[in-house]
């Protein structure tokens, strides 16, 4: 089982490597990965985005952030901002949570490619409020470990572009499903944290 102390210690040894530079000027995008320690357990917060026309992630689980604007100093400032803008949380030192360091960038395998996604972990304390906005359907606290063990790795065929398409994820409760560009990213915290973690690809 994965632990706070660990995580945080991996995490500050330079396993998640630095933050990302696109050569190629893409627009860049910044999520926060918000952990929590729980009754001992590491708990993970995603959001399921609000259903609407027009947008290629509608319905899809995620991490609160989106893009970083021009009165966002860095873009770990863009993540704390979409964050308290997204759901209502505070992920800043001022509020007493921890910025624990960068994971490697991503990139959607559809639709906006020229996007770059950068996602930071921080850890809150305690059980905050969360106040969602209009862009958010749902907020889902789950625990980490079933993901690090592949206890709820499963296989689903959505609609992709034209068609559809079997996808890797993790099944959460209430019957949530984690895949694409964020099941990634689940992926690259599990190896930074513990770099003997294997996907079930791998």
């Amino acid at each position: 089982m994965l632990d706070m102390p660990t995580i945080r210690r991996r995490l500050a040894g330079g396993a998640a490597g630095a933050p990302p530079h696109d050569p190629a000027g893409g627009r860049e995008a910044a999520v926060a990965v918000v952990l929590r320690d729980r009754d001992a357990q590491v708990e993970l917060l995603f959001i399921r985005r609000a259903e609407r026309p027009g947008d290629p992630w509608s319905g899809h689980m995620a991490f609160p952030g989106g893009h970083r604007e021009r009165r966002d100093a860095d873009l770990p400032a863009a993540a704390v901002r979409e964050t308290r803008e997204e759901i209502g949380l505070d992920i800043s030192a001022a509020a007493g949570a921890a910025l624990l360091g960068a994971l490697p960038a991503q990139r959607p395998q559809a639709g906006r490619r020229k996007l770059i996604v950068a996602p930071f972990v921080f850890a809150v304390t305690g059980d905050p409020p969360l106040t969602l906005n209009h862009e958010v359907a749902a907020a889902v606290w789950a625990p980490l470990d079933p993901m690090y063990r592949g206890a709820n790795l499963t296989c689903a065929r959505l609609p992709f572009e034209r068609g559809s398409a079997a996808f890797d994820g993790f099944r959460l409760e209430g019957g949530h499903f984690v895949w694409g560009l964020t099941y990634r990213v689940v992926q690259t915290l599990l190896r930074s944290v513990d770099p003997t973690w294997r996907g079930p690809r791998e």
